[in-house]
């Protein structure tokens, strides 16, 4: 309740004013007069700015999204990756273009409702740090972990002191009718018309067909339409087994996706990650110890609703990392970044393309993030090299093609 009464009492510090971003619509794409989920949402800002008589505007920033996200996230599935645009928007969009339109100055910050802190260190040059919430259960940090450090100075999370049921109540007692929305899930760009995602992507990604083969038993078990139509670590849902099959590993090299019966199957779980793109919030200033053998010992999150688990980051040559999980860039560089998992928080279903964020020793103090680039365990490599060496793959008898 006293950190309720002392946001109430800051927020009257403060000349507040209210701005929406448009960073799609539905009309742009198909050329139709039907709307889109962001008329509604801009309607029900304009009421809520009118109940807190505050002043609002409304600034279009879908063409950068198009062409900062979209275009890019594209790019991302049809390499068969899977990529995680709400991370990228933050750094991009919301704390990016929308930061260059506004042009704040030194008096002027961005204010948002992501459940995260930001302090500043106690150097004689104070730095802003990205620190977790109060609520784990809500954490955003995770999302805001790409972001600069001059973006993440010019920002305010005025509800990441706060847990969720304090901010309904503060609602309710503002008598803000947005307490009751349900809150939204999935990407903005989907929306309730494309029914199942893989539908939607169909409209831009191009079919390339091939194989599924249990890597339990080297058996062709099924085809696809596309490496974008599975997610490592979902259940691959093929017709005709008697038992559930669930993605292991995507060969983007031969088109090939590699399930294993059940979801529990040893050959799901990860204990390295290949990393790209990392960025630290302080680019000039990486965890020591990066390039000694040891490495840096942290904690880390590769999704945003499970817990931080301890790991540790090192720097090694490429030339450490299994052949069939060298960064797509490999020709390019002689180093890559890595996050190993002990055998106790080894991760369940990894897919290349999501987002690896990175903590201090403490847990508290978000340090940045990177892309995956690739994920695998011991004996994940070991079975790929195993089917590798066969000659030939049984086919399953009156094989049909699967319809996504």
């Amino acid at each position: 309740m006293l950190l309720i009464q002392n946001l109430e009492e800051e927020i009257k510090d403060y000349d507040l004013s209210a701005v929406f971003m448009r960073n799609w619509d539905l009309r742009d794409e198909s050329g139709t007069d039907e709307g889109c989920q962001w008329e509604r949402d801009w309607n029900d800002v304009q009421r809520l700015c009118r109940t807190l008589d505050i002043p609002c505007k409304m600034v279009d920033l879908s063409k950068e999204y198009w062409n900062r996200i979209f275009e890019p996230s594209l790019d991302t599935w049809k390499s068969g990756q899977t990529p995680n645009p709400d991370v990228w928007c933050n750094r991009e969009i919301k704390f990016g273009a929308l930061l260059d339109r506004l042009s704040l100055d030194e008096r002027t910050w961005l204010a948002t409702g992501h459940y995260a802190r930001k302090a500043w260190s106690d150097d004689e040059n104070p730095r802003p740090q990205l620190l977790s919430a109060t609520d784990r259960v809500k954490n955003q940090a995770f999302y805001l972990a790409s972001i600069s450090e001059s973006g993440l100075s010019r920002s305010l999370f005025p509800i990441g002191n706060l847990f969720k049921t304090e901010v309904k109540e503060l609602a309710r007692k503002w008598n803000l009718d947005a307490v009751e929305r349900k809150e939204s899930m999935g990407l903005c760009f989907v929306g309730e018309r494309s029914g199942r995602f893989s539908q939607f992507l169909t409209s831009y990604l191009i079919p390339k067909p091939g194989r599924i083969i249990d890597l339990t038993t080297h058996k062709m078990v099924g085809e696809h339409r596309g490496l974008w139509t599975f997610t490592i670590g979902e259940n691959a849902r093929i017709p005709g087994m008697s038992r559930r099959m669930f993605v292991a590993h995507k060969d983007v090299e031969t088109n090939t996706i590699f399930v294993v019966p059940g979801g529990a199957h040893k050959l799901l779980q990860c204990e390295t990650v290949v990393l790209y793109d990392w960025s630290w919030i302080w680019r000039d200033s990486p965890p020591p110890g990066l390039s000694n053998p040891e490495g840096f010992s942290g904690f880390a999150k590769i999704r945003h609703r499970m817990a931080t688990v301890p790991c540790t980051v090192r720097l090694v040559p490429i030339a450490t990392i299994p052949p069939m999980f060298h960064p797509h860039n490999s020709e390019e560089q002689t180093h890559a970044l890595t996050v190993t998992f002990s055998d106790s928080y080894t991760q369940h279903g990894v897919a290349p393309g999501q987002v690896a964020a990175m903590w201090d020793s403490d847990g508290e103090w978000c340090l940045g993030c990177g892309t995956l680039d690739a994920a695998y365990s011991e004996g994940l490599v070991k079975a790929l090299m195993v089917f590798k060496g066969n000659k030939s793959v049984p086919q399953r008898k009156h094989q049909r093609m699967i319809r996504l």
